[in-house]
């Protein structure tokens, strides 16, 4: 039988940092067009026909906020046949990560009206985004525990604190740190730096790492799977 078929297709992006004392936070742009005009919604848009999904996201989180995402993956497709008022368009979206000392926008005349929001306190979201985003942090749960995806919601140098605070965000419980702590250091994931940072309420100053992605390549090539948090 022949197919008649009319659909069209977005690329957005679900765009996270985090710190201890904000969470997790979620970039979002104000629509500036119908359908849900005035609404909140992931940065993306229509990708154009001669161009790759990866190139149609990185256009539109550019052009709408201004930010240069470090962390870029496809994540999962949202498709139900009512979820856009237009039409049969599906949403290809994307996980993006990026570093607190990373996450400034630069919001220029061309640029949508952009924000970060506490993901769990979202304002009135277009369309399904909401639904996507907690897709999104329901995919990063999953690829924690073995991928070092942590690191790229980390600046360079950070205090192990930091880590656990996003380890327990992300999977809402308290976690040992002496385990926690023992076992990062067992794998050989964290690379002691010679700085300190002074907390303001604390006295004693808190040493710093950083991520030893040599370290991990050499235990994902000789083992394939490695379980970094469970």
């Amino acid at each position: 039988m022949p197919v008649h078929q009319h659909i069209r297709v977005t690329a957005d992006a679900v765009v996270l940092r985090f710190t201890s004392k904000e969470g997790m936070m979620v970039l979002l742009s104000k629509r500036s067009i119908p359908p849900h005009i005035f609404k909140w919604g992931l940065p993306g848009g229509f990708v154009q026909n001669d161009e790759p999904l990866e190139d149609a996201v990185h256009r539109e989180i550019r052009d709408e906020t201004g930010l240069k995402v470090n962390y870029l993956e496809q994540m999962r497709t949202w498709g139900h046949p009512d979820r856009d008022p237009r039409g049969r368009i599906l949403c290809v979206a994307h996980l993006g990560l990026v570093k607190p000392s990373a996450s400034k926008l630069i919001l220029g005349a061309g640029n949508k009206e952009a924000r970060w929001y506490p993901v769990k306190d979202l304002p009135a979201t277009a369309f399904d985004h909401a639904e996507v985003i907690n897709g999104a942090i329901d995919h990063l749960r999953t690829r924690l525990r073995s991928e070092p995806l942590a690191f790229e919601l980390l600046d360079q140098k950070f205090p192990v604190s930091e880590l656990e605070k996003l380890y327990e965000w992300v999977y809402n419980r308290q976690i040992d740190r002496r385990n926690f702590q023992k076992k990062m250091h067992t794998l050989g994931l964290l690379a002691i730096q010679q700085e300190k940072m002074k907390h303001p309420l604390q006295g004693r100053p808190a040493q710093l790492y950083s991520f030893n992605r040599q370290k991990f390549a050499e235990l994902k090539q000789k083992s394939g799977y490695i379980e970094i948090f469970s």
